[in-house]
Formats: C-alpha cells, structure tokens, sequence
C-alpha cells in the first residue's frame, strides 16, 4: 500500500514511485567479501575520528558500487548533524549532474548530545543515502521516492552486510 504522499503525486511520479515499490531487495554476488570493511566501519566508528569514519565509509560504499556495478559517489562524512524546527538530518544524497559524481554526506553526531550514533543506525543511514544512489544509477529511475520497495531495499542490504558479523 503506497504512502499517504502518494496522492499528492503526478502520473509521471506515481509510475517512478510504483517502479521503486516493486523492487524488494538488492542482492549481493558476494556480500561475505564486504564483512571485513563492515568491521573497519564499526571500528572507526567506535574510535570517534570523522577522517577513518569517512575513510572506511568510503571504502565500503566503493566496494557495493563495484559489486552492484554503478558509478561510485562521492562521500563525505560531517560530524555534528545539522538541527532546524523539522528535526535532525541524518543523510543528503545529491544526484550527479553534467560530469559531476552524486554526492552522499552523513553525519556521525547527534545534534542534540553531540554524542556518536550507534553503528547499525550509522550503516542503516549509509545505506539509506546510496539507496538513493542506486535507484537512480541501478534501477535507472529518475527520481528516489520513500516507497515501501526502497525501505526493503535498505534492509536486504543491511541484512546482506551484518549477517554473521556479531555486530
């Protein structure tokens, strides 16, 4: 069932938004090749130090782009999130443009406490931004709706990626 949004949406959003929703996971080839850098994620994230945060982000983010065969993006991991009266923003995933890389950033930080995030809520946020990445360039779909399929994507990714790790 589509999101309440899903009213507000033209014809042309509402094919995108139906595209997305009907595509449940994305699988891996070989995600147990991808567990080390998951642990090099989780480590850094541990040591609270945005250069190896961002460092093994990257890292790990280049490699699913590799496996998933799309042009990476680039990253870059800000440490305190930014806070408005709508809330905290967690991720921003800026499309490419011209010559241009997408763009992903995530912050490490609370806003409030200024305090590092849980790693399964930092991977979760990660993945949610190339999410975005991977609708466009993967599933070839001209915009990146929050549809139930995108949400299930997320998961089968995280899933893919923790699964056997302990973490």
């Amino acid at each position: 069932m589509p999101f309440a949004y899903y009213r507000r949406l033209n014809k042309k959003q509402r094919r995108i938004y139906d595209a997305s929703d009907e595509v449940s996971a994305l699988p891996l080839s070989r995600p147990s090749a991808m567990r080390s850098l998951v642990h090099h994620v989780a480590s850094a994230l541990a040591s609270e130090d945005r250069v190896q945060v961002e460092r093994t982000s990257r890292a790990l983010m280049d490699a699913l782009c590799q496996q998933l065969d799309v042009p990476r993006a680039r990253l870059q991991v800000r440490s305190v999130r930014p806070l408005d009266d709508w809330g905290e923003l967690h991720g921003l995933y800026t499309p490419p443009e011209g010559r241009r890389l997408a763009s992903i950033e995530v912050w490490m930080r609370t806003a409030q406490r200024k305090k590092v995030v849980a790693f399964r809520t930092y991977l979760r946020t990660l993945l949610h931004e190339l999410n975005h990445h991977l609708d466009v360039q993967l599933l070839e779909l001209e915009d990146s709706f929050h549809t139930e399929g995108f949400y299930k994507r997320e998961s089968s990714l995280f899933k893919q990626l923790v699964n056997g790790t302990g973490l």
